[in-house]
């Protein structure tokens, strides 16, 4: 792409000049400082609530949590090089965050065509001090304090029905549970309160985004997806080290790890996926010792489960939300990708007339989301860039859906009828069923919530 190349000639250096904090009784204020050398400074803000008591998360994990801040600036011009100057940084830690920024970016590069950025050369970072290697030698070695989950266990809600089915099992576990939201709005503090969690449950961050970034986004200058589940994940342990809790329970399934691109590493949800959860938790546990334990809750199950368990949740079917295009207005729009894929996820398990009314709308009968559908089903090798299950679970939730509506004698909506038409609705047909009492072991849960989560989430033979 020539612009990313005209940029990067024209803007070389990318500063991470600093932050401040600012206390009060009541708030932590965090302003981080960039620049992009010749062009544009930044300064982003984080605000969190400060419970009386609390903890106070250390600078390195402030100082942590803005180099995720920075991609979100750096992808304007993509400058060569980035200059570290807040605080310091070890030759492995420069690899660990060229790896996230790299993956985490992939969806960027990709949608504008940017094939000449590479995981070595796309970006030198240098940082003014380097952490000494001894030091942090001797801090992974460190005993991390014992961890009490009788304390609580702290989970980042985004409206949609995950993290709701997150927060009914660690209710079913009888822990303490927290709310942990950004930017509140309508499903997620709806969602906090069907939950039974009241004002002082719920840490409620606002994220402000420097208005000379969405500036040079209108004047044309790069723009694109970023990681923001890193920015859950380092954020999160910020709020967990001020709520003095020693656990944040994600809500992130298996079918993360799921590419984008069909044969590529190209994955929208990449900062979701299992390969980031454990390189998180590695660096934590180097880096960051004595932090929350991260883990997700989830990562054992399919959407295909999730959705299962979701169906039974009936108090959250008019509240949750989880369409991108209708979030500033607290609603589903009824025509994106993610709205068709929670449609047809939900589809096995509730009534037609269930899901028509929780969003409005038969999407089933609209035609004009063919295209759509065949993203959804793996009929073209692109999915949609939006957090959406794997192809073989959109699939196998399709032809259950046909299986019952056939089964009662009732006529199949457009959609569904147009699917029964693809050679893909034979094949998954005879496959049947393979999501119900799927497992995913490569998971981070303690055994004790492993155990609760086969319990209500895998079926047995």
């Amino acid at each position: 792409m020539e612009r990313y190349a005209e940029l990067r000639n024209q803007y070389s250096r990318f500063f991470y000049r600093g932050f401040e904090v600012e206390k009060t009784p009541t708030e932590l204020k965090i302003t981080y400082h960039f620049e992009i050398e010749g062009l544009a400074e930044f300064a982003p803000c984080w605000t969190f609530s400060r419970p009386e008591g609390g903890g106070e998360p250390d600078e390195k994990l402030i100082f942590s949590l803005g180099l995720v801040e920075l991609i979100s600036y750096w992808k304007i011009a993509c400058p060569p090089q980035v200059v570290v100057e807040a605080g310091e940084l070890d030759e492995d830690q420069i690899r660990w965050w060229k790896h996230l920024y790299f993956n985490g970016l992939g969806e960027f590069f990709y949608v504008n065509n940017i094939k000449e950025a590479d995981p070595e050369n796309f970006m030198e970072i240098r940082c003014a001090g380097r952490e000494d290697s001894a030091e942090t030698a001797a801090a992974w070695e460190k005993n991390v304090p014992a961890r009490s989950i009788s304390q609580g266990v702290l989970v980042p809600i985004g409206g949609g029905k995950d993290s709701v089915v997150t927060l009914d099992l660690l209710r079913r576990a009888g822990l303490p549970v927290y709310g942990y939201i950004i930017n509140p709005r309508g499903a997620t503090v709806n969602t906090a309160g069907a939950a039974g969690l009241g004002e002082g449950r719920v840490m409620s961050v606002r994220r402000t985004l420097d208005p000379n970034m969405l500036e040079l986004n209108r004047r044309g200058y790069l723009n694109g997806h970023t990681p923001f589940s890193a920015l859950v994940a380092f954020s999160s342990l910020i709020a967990a080290r001020l709520l003095n809790l020693s656990y944040v329970a994600l809500s992130n399934e298996s079918s993360a790890n799921e590419s984008t691109v069909a044969g590529s590493t190209v994955n929208h949800q990449y900062s979701k996926s299992f390969e980031f959860e454990q390189d998180f938790h590695d660096y934590v546990l180097r880096y960051l010792p004595g932090n929350a334990y991260y883990f997700s809750l989830l990562r054992p199950l399919s959407e295909f489960q999730i959705a299962k368990y979701f169906a039974g949740l009936k108090q959250y079917h008019p509240i949750f939300r989880s369409c991108n295009a209708g979030s500033k207005t607290d609603s589903w729009c009824g025509h994106c990708p993610k709205c068709l894929f929670v449609y047809l996820i939900l589809s096995p398990f509730l009534s037609r007339e269930a899901v028509r009314d929780i969003f409005g709308r038969d999407m089933l009968e609209d035609e004009t989301l063919k295209g759509t559908l065949d993203q959804l089903t793996g009929v073209v090798e692109e999915k949609p860039f939006e957090c959406v299950g794997s192809r073989d679970e959109v699939n196998t939730a399709i032809v259950l859906t046909i299986g019952r509506l056939e089964q009662e004698h009732r006529p199949l909506p457009a959609l569904l009828a147009y699917y029964k038409g693809l050679n893909l609705y034979e094949t998954y047909q005879k496959a049947g069923d393979r999501y119900s009492a799927y497992c995913d072991t490569r998971n981070l849960l303690p055994d004790f919530l492993m155990d609760l989560v086969r319990k209500y989430c895998v079926e047995t033979a």
